[in-house]
């Protein structure tokens, strides 16, 4: 408990959330319980009692919480809740797919105490160091081991602990392991034994090897044994101030700030420095002053759906998970609403329908609190004239001065703004009625364009649609020329070819493509499809018979230089893994300045002929993958131990895709040991990603996923490194990870 409350210590917040309080849990108009909720004493697990005779007491860790909102942000509290209780109410988020929480407090003053109090142990538990978190989640597993709270640990009860932590042993080793820690010969362990224990159980012995072997000054680090180990191991370029930098920085014992100890060494290898991505790359680092077609951007299709797209839920709740993993293309699938306002569902199906302007709102409220970068709002309208004026206003009164609604500047402009002049504003991708330069013209452009559905569905992505009712007579509808003015630098226009796109098609016009038709051209044409990318944006979007949400191979069409490569966000999969991966570096914000080769009009780079030329820079990239700590187990409610194994895996051009694989521990998720050797041949690493996956080794059936960690091969830091592990929500596993050494080597 000190590890998370110290810092809280006497805060009323944290003294409320331990006494605990009654709450209205709020699920539908005629589903309203009252629950009684509390902070448990380790200030890190929440319990609540219900009424379900199988389950009379309930818990959820605080790990597991997204995100605390106060008021009635969530669809459901807004409709099922009077506007009177907006000071009452909160929800908590959950990650992954787990449903929202939504409730409401007997006052206002106890919803701030709630707030604030979750809020402020979140913090606290993203603050921790990973020593913190290894430390703290092992006392949990003792704590839960100590089956009758005495505080005493007997030789089943550490056989039990054991299992907790994912190591399976047999009886002979228990009884070793306990006969050297019980000093005291009674049979149990107590406060001092655990203490040495969790000494010998946390013992790396990797690290101290590489310890020792730079530890000249008494056993120990001085600041020019470190900067030896940083030049040598780590290949970095720094100087001794650095190295006494990283000391004081990280150096726990006070006595031996001069020094760095193994305890040192260890936090300075958890930190930023020690991780595998280089720490300069967290950070915004690329020229964001060049046109937006120069950008791979992080884009999401159907982005409203929470599961399928038959009949999965719609949610303004999928939006705001979209942005806050820095997602900056989303789609709006904008029909008529019964009401008369323009409503946002997946047409022709069973998914639920959410209101446009709610969207809207809540889009306008989240696009900038992860990346201060342009947000694109694709639309795929098929409203009428009427509910099309509709949306216009909506957008212009709702996103205000941030929205885009004439080009910048005061002449015609011959390429696309930059992600830096378009800071904080919404652009509008859709129809317009006639070309952008009229606006610069002294000519009428009252008159309205005819249009069919149709045209519409292909030059978009409402293919789907078309396929799925192509037995109807398709209709004429007409474009709103308010919702036309707002399109701006995203005009959405057919594709009919490379040489009419030369030829005919602006650089603000953009083009959709199906992705089977997408990866044709990258796989046939991929060089002209590289030039038509260099002018122009593509957006590629899944088949309409990916009916379940999934989703297809985004790397190809990046290879191509396509930069809206849009993705089912909803689904988990290795494909939102490349994505995530790809836009974890410069500051994850949503933007990545595509190589140079990609983005030069003259250039003759071919992802699949592999011609020469400077994108050409064969490199070896050596991996050892030497461990892993606290593997999660796949399934925490089954006894079975996991069996970890790693996979080393390279995305990029077609001839430097390759996959490694470690053999597999038996029994022993806690800190397996491989020691495993791999090298790959690159050769064009600036296009290339590396994917650390961790599984859960059967014999019968496939192997279970465990975590994984995708990086720009760019970023990587070279030497030993500790690898972060993610979940199949993309979300990160806190005390888990792999260590390896890594070593990246010119070729040529």
């Amino acid at each position: 408990e000190k590890i998370f409350c110290w810092s809280m210590e006497g805060d009323s917040d944290l003294q409320f959330l331990l006494s605990g309080a009654d709450l209205l849990k709020v699920r539908s108009g005629s589903w309203k319980k009252t629950r009684f909720y509390k902070l448990q004493e380790d200030c890190k697990t929440m319990w609540h009692e219900s009424k379900k005779a199988l389950r009379p007491r309930q818990t959820f860790s605080v790990e597991d919480i997204e995100c605390v909102r106060s008021g009635r942000q969530t669809e459901g509290l807004r409709k099922y809740t009077e506007e009177a209780l907006e000071t009452r109410a909160f929800s908590i988020l959950f990650k992954g797919r787990r449903k929202n929480l939504d409730l409401v407090a007997a006052s206002e003053e106890e919803a701030k105490h709630w707030v604030s109090g979750l809020q402020k142990i979140i913090s606290n538990l993203n603050s921790l160091s990973q020593q913190q978190k290894t430390e703290h989640w092992i006392f949990n597993c003792l704590r839960k081991a100590d089956i009758n709270g005495d505080n005493k640990m007997s030789q089943e009860e550490l056989k039990n602990f054991l299992k907790n932590i994912n190591i399976e042993v047999d009886d002979d080793y228990v009884k070793l392991i306990f006969e050297v820690c019980d000093k005291s010969h009674c049979g149990f362990l107590e406060l001092e034994e655990i203490k040495h224990f969790y000494e010998i159980l946390t013992q790396r012995e990797e690290i101290d090897v590489i310890y020792e072997e730079y530890a000249k000054t008494n056993g120990l680090m001085s600041a020019f044994n470190l900067l030896e180990f940083l030049s040598k191991e780590q290949k970095e370029e720094v100087d001794l101030a650095h190295a006494v930098q990283l000391i004081e920085k990280y150096e726990l014992d006070e006595a031996e700030k001069q020094l760095m100890t193994k305890d040192g060494f260890l936090m300075y290898l958890h930190q930023p420095e020690g991780l595998i991505m280089k720490p300069s790359h967290k950070g915004v680092y690329q020229d964001m002053t060049q046109p937006l077609n120069h950008y791979f951007i992080s884009s999401s299709h159907n982005t409203y759906l929470l599961e399928d797209q038959i009949k999965g839920p719609s949610s303004t709740e999928a939006y705001i998970r979209s942005l806050m993993k820095s997602c900056r293309c989303l789609e709006l699938d904008v029909w008529d609403g019964s009401d008369g306002e323009p409503v946002i569902y997946h047409g022709y199906t069973l998914t639920s329908k959410i209101l446009f302007k709610d969207v809207i709102k809540a889009i306008k409220e989240y696009a900038f609190k992860t990346s201060n970068y342009p947000v694109i709002l694709s639309l795929e309208t098929h409203c009428s004239v009427d509910q099309q004026k509709l949306m216009a206003q909506h957008m212009t009164t709702i996103l205000e001065d941030a929205l885009i609604t004439k080009p910048l500047g005061d002449h015609m402009p011959m390429e696309l703004p930059s992600p830096e002049e378009l800071k904080g504003r919404f652009l509008v991708k859709g129809k317009r009625l006639n070309r952008l330069e009229a606006l610069f013209l002294d000519e009428d452009t009252e008159e309205e364009e005819v249009v069919t559905e149709e045209e519409d569905s292909r030059d978009d992505d409402d293919e789907e649609d078309a396929q799925r009712n192509s037995s109807k007579k398709s209709k004429t509808l007409n474009l709103a020329k308010e919702l036309s003015d707002i399109v701006i630098y995203c005009k959405s226009v057919k594709f009919h070819g490379f040489e009419h796109a030369r030829n005919n098609q602006s650089f603000y016009e953009i083009s959709s493509f199906k992705e089977g038709d997408a990866m044709k051209l990258a796989e046939k044409s991929a060089n002209e499809y590289i030039l038509h990318n260099e002018g122009k944006l593509s957006r590629i979007y899944p088949s309409g018979f990916r009916t379940d949400s999934s989703n297809y191979n985004p790397v190809p069409l990046w290879n191509a230089g396509c930069q809206i490569v849009a993705l089912n966000f909803q689904t988990p999969c290795t494909e939102m893994d490349l994505n995530q991966g790809l836009f974890s570096q410069n500051g994850m914000c949503g933007y990545v300045l595509k190589p140079f080769f990609l983005r030069h009009r003259d250039s003759e780079f071919d992802p699949i002929t592999l011609n020469r030329g400077p994108w050409l820079k064969h490199t070896e990239f050596r991996v050892m993958v030497i461990s892993a700590q606290q593997l999660p187990k796949v399934n925490p409610k089954i006894s079975s131990i996991v069996d970890p194994l790693v996979r080393v895996q390279i995305h990029g051009v077609p001839a430097d895709m390759a996959e490694k694989e470690t053999d597999y521990i038996v029994n022993n998720g806690f800190n397996p040991m491989w020691n495993s050797y791999f090298q790959f041949d690159l050769s064009v690493p600036k296009l290339a990603l590396v994917r650390f996956v961790v599984e859960d080794y059967d014999a019968v059936s496939s192997n279970d996923f465990i975590g994984q960690c995708t990086i720009p091969f760019t970023s990587v830091q070279n030497g030993y490194r500790h690898v972060p592990l993610f979940n199949k929500n993309g979300d990160l596993l806190s005390s888990a990870g792999l260590f390896v050494h890594t070593m990246a080597v010119d070729a040529e």
